[in-house]
């Protein structure tokens, strides 16, 4: 007896899905570094996109701001779109 190939139609091959997915949208990792920032209120140094330098440490943050308490200064709260880039002080300065 001989076998007889039958493929599937072309509307059955359009069913079959990829088995590669997507990486997810958020991977939560500037929430994880905010978190742990503020629970050890790490001195942080915070330029922004007009090179102002603020040092303080950071006190809570949402989706669009985070604020930030500086010693002997007013607190701020800055849009995090304004933003160029955050660091610990003691990268900078060379403490541990």
């Amino acid at each position: 007896m001989s076998r007889k190939l039958i493929s599937p139609s072309i509307t059955e091959k359009k069913k079959v899905k990829s088995t590669k997915t997507k990486p997810p949208y958020e991977t939560h990792a500037e929430n994880f570094y905010y978190l742990k920032q503020m629970k050890l209120k790490t001195p942080m140094i915070i330029v922004l996109m007009d090179g102002e330098i603020i040092r303080g440490k950071i006190e809570w943050y949402d989706r669009d701001v985070i604020k930030v308490n500086r010693d002997n200064e007013p607190n701020l709260v800055i849009f995090k779109h304004s933003i160029k880039y955050i660091l610990k002080d003691e990268e900078v300065s060379g403490k541990k």
